[in-house]
């Protein structure tokens, strides 16, 4: 069987073989419907050896759009597990920047030895092209230009080309939101009006973090910065004038800006107690570990600005490509992050509620 299309249900799906009998999870697909998908695609081509997942949240903002992302995965399981996480998010990123879009994801799970390049990710054009326009592509991890250009061979339905102007990185733009973000937040909490003597604690010195101390410290600010990859670390060091601490010390730098940049789920019960700073604004995904945590910042005082509204830059920037649009436009939309999130901060301070809560009703409402 060279393609399976499962539409959200909860039924336990098994694919007879002579020998083998290969079972959907019923977790999977607990968990579909959970996030309130949508339409869960895969694609087997033996030929090329592609094993392709797409998933795609939600349509009622428009066509879906999101990242390729080929990345090895120990299961396929664990593969679609990552794709509906990840396609959900997109739904929220871009009905809370109220771009004219759902939220997708496509994952490949990369084989060791891909035989023909070319020649895969053709396939994969051709099965994005059989979606018929539901979900546009776009470079996500493992996957840049290049592919993009191949893909575009067999699909009109993808953003990032070479000739569409695309990027393979896409770090930058989403640094710069999180910078918007952040002064948003000093303005609001802090009543500065500059990040000028601004003391920035940023966990993560890879590709965004590293971006957003650029341009923090472009702007005044101070900056403190820590990475377990001494690589990363050293770069910092050696482009930008910053200070850098241990990983363990991080939430407790006396800093007025705390910055997740590295992995989701940073945020728990330990390190909130242990956080100085009086704003949290970061790039990470999924910083809160529990999204109740959003109600203990609240309650201590500090301003959390809420991820997936924040670090959306990316997204922004491939739907201005797809758009036909330029570097210079995307930029300017990025910039509307900073009204965004001042006024969710205003909302907060007048319902004394979280900020991550009432971002979450305002995305629910735009893709109901």
């Amino acid at each position: 069987m060279d393609e399976i299309a499962a539409n959200n249900t909860r039924h336990v799906k098994r694919l007879a073989h002579p020998h083998v009998q290969y079972t959907v999870c019923d977790s999977l697909m607990r968990y579909a419907e959970f996030l309130g998908f949508g339409n869960l695609h895969i694609k087997i081509d033996r030929k090329t050896g592609l094993k392709a997942i797409v998933a795609i949240h939600n349509l009622k903002r428009g066509p879906a759009i999101g990242g390729c992302r080929m990345v090895h995965y120990q299961t396929i399981d664990l593969a679609m597990e990552d794709a509906l996480r990840l396609a959900y998010m997109m739904s929220y990123k871009a009905a809370i920047n109220n771009l004219p879009h759902g939220g997708a994801k496509a994952v490949l799970i990369k084989p060791k030895v891909i035989k023909d390049y070319d020649a895969y990710f053709e396939k994969f054009g051709e099965f994005v092209d059989e979606l018929g326009g539901r979900y546009i592509t776009a470079i996500d991890s493992g996957t840049s230009t290049r592919e993009m250009d191949i893909i575009a061979r067999k699909t009109k339905f993808v953003t990032c080309t070479s000739q569409a102007g695309g990027e393979d990185d896409p770090s930058p733009f989403t640094a710069y939101g999180v910078m918007r973000a952040i002064e948003a937040a000093v303005k609001f909490k802090l009543k500065r009006d500059s990040l000028d003597g601004i003391h920035v604690a940023i966990q993560g010195a890879g590709q965004v973090g590293y971006h957003l101390a650029k341009d923090l410290v472009a702007l005044g600010a101070k900056i403190t910065i820590t990475d377990v990859n001494e690589e990363a670390i050293k770069r910092a060091v050696d482009t930008l004038s910053v200070t850098v601490c241990h990983p363990d010390e991080i939430y407790q730098i006396d800093a007025d800006v705390f910055a997740p940049c590295a992995l989701g789920s940073t945020l728990n019960l330990k390190n909130i107690k242990q956080l100085k700073a009086k704003i949290v604004a970061g790039s990470a995904n999924n910083q809160l570990a529990h999204s109740h945590y959003g109600t203990l910042l609240h309650e201590r005082g500090i301003l959390y600005a809420p991820d997936f509204l924040i670090n959306a830059g990316g997204l922004i920037h491939v739907a201005v490509v797809y758009d036909k649009g330029n570097r210079e436009r995307s930029m300017q939309q990025i910039q509307g992050i900073h009204d965004t999130v001042y006024d969710i901060y205003e909302r907060s301070e007048k319902e004394n509620r979280a900020t991550n809560v009432i971002a979450e009703e305002i995305a629910r409402e735009r893709l109901s």
